[in-house]
């Protein structure tokens, strides 16, 4: 027989419990001659649960059912708990405290100034770039000789008239 303690060691906890059938404990037994290491474990496993035939537990007294009812419906939640504190306060000062807040959001909601927002035609972005002095004399000069060149070319409405 191959040792329980390496391979089944439930088989020698049941045998301590006296679980196991005639044969089984027949076998387990003829192990345990030869093997101290299983017998040390059962002798181990016995003291354990001649520890537990021998306990007691306390005797319940005869009102634990109602006891135990009474905490059941004397359980507080801990949103009860916190709130009732609070109760009184918020039932007479509480009321024109959330009015006069309610109203002072409102207000900040309907005051609030909007920014203008800029049309965006076509989804496209135009991007401002920073111009250096010298850039801004020369478009101003190149819009000077636009100028000019508009004057030249378009006849004076007084000429055009007076030749009629």
């Amino acid at each position: 027989m191959n040792c329980p303690l390496d391979t089944r060691e439930e088989l020698l906890v049941a045998y301590s419990s006296r679980q196991l059938d005639a044969p089984q404990t027949a076998s387990l037994e003829l192990h345990l001659e030869v093997c101290s290491a299983c017998r040390e474990f059962v002798a181990g496993q016995r003291a354990v649960w001649e520890a537990l035939d021998l306990w007691e537990p306390d005797a319940v007294s005869p009102d634990f059912n109602r006891l135990v009812y009474q905490g059941i419906e004397r359980h507080v939640s801990w949103w009860e708990r916190l709130s009732r504190p609070l109760g009184p306060l918020l039932l007479h000062r509480g009321i024109p405290l959330v009015s006069a807040a309610s109203l002072v959001f409102a207000a900040s909601l309907l005051l609030k100034p909007s920014a203008p927002q800029p049309p965006n035609p076509g989804g496209a972005m135009a991007s401002v770039e920073p111009l250096q002095p010298e850039q801004v004399v020369k478009a101003l000069d190149e819009l000077e000789a636009i100028n000019q060149f508009d004057h030249l070319m378009k006849p004076d409405s007084s000429d055009s008239d007076s030749k009629m």
